[in-house]
């Protein structure tokens, strides 16, 4: 085997890993939630830019505002879930970056003084950062259910502000009674991978 990580690391983060389509009512904590990210904020960025937000809907008021703007496939699971988690892009990021890059403060005016630039790398990081995070929810042994079905400008209104573009709902949990559709098949290695 040529991976470091022992097989059932593998399979808890990976290969026995699924999305959930129910969870048990079991809740999860906020100590729960900041392990995953402390954790997880370790994960590559360009610039180490950290441009993902994570808002954490737990009100029932807010739960009930949120479901209304879930693709109507994704309104149940996500009104019963322990915790629903909206990850968002912060375009204004680039205020972090010399407290994040020291030893090259000048990158925020450099190459992100102008908003376009800014959206399109956090979009590209902030994504990169939310795969980090799911996978951080299956290393605390729970399950996440990531969802792009909804309402996105909507979305945006009601939780966000225009300097902050929405990417995904997470749906986390312990997985519940028939929580899994079968697996999907995945593409082969040979049909991904090239050498040039």
């Amino acid at each position: 085997m040529s991976l470091v990580l022992d097989a059932a690391a593998q399979d808890l983060l990976f290969r026995e890993a699924r999305t959930a389509n129910t969870f048990s009512d079991e809740p999860v904590t906020d100590e729960q939630v900041q392990a995953i990210y402390d954790l997880v904020k370790f994960g590559p960025t360009a610039f180490n830019q950290t441009p993902l937000r994570i808002t954490l809907v737990r009100s029932p008021e807010a739960r009930e505002r949120l479901v209304k703007h879930m693709a109507e496939g994704n309104q149940a699971k996500t009104a019963a879930a322990p915790l629903v988690a909206i990850l968002s892009a912060d375009n204004e990021f680039h205020e972090e970056l010399p407290q994040l890059l020291p030893h090259f403060p000048q990158a925020k005016d450099l190459f992100f003084s102008e908003r376009p630039a800014r959206e399109g790398s956090a979009l590209v990081n902030a994504a990169l950062q939310a795969a980090y995070f799911i996978v951080g929810v299956r290393a605390a042994g729970l399950a996440a259910g990531p969802m792009t079905g909804l309402d996105f400008a909507g979305l945006q209104k009601e939780f966000l502000d225009d300097d902050h573009t929405p990417l995904m709902v997470v749906n986390i949990g312990k997985p519940g009674e028939d929580a899994w559709f079968p697996r999907s098949p995945r593409l082969a290695y040979e049909d991904v991978v090239t050498t040039v």
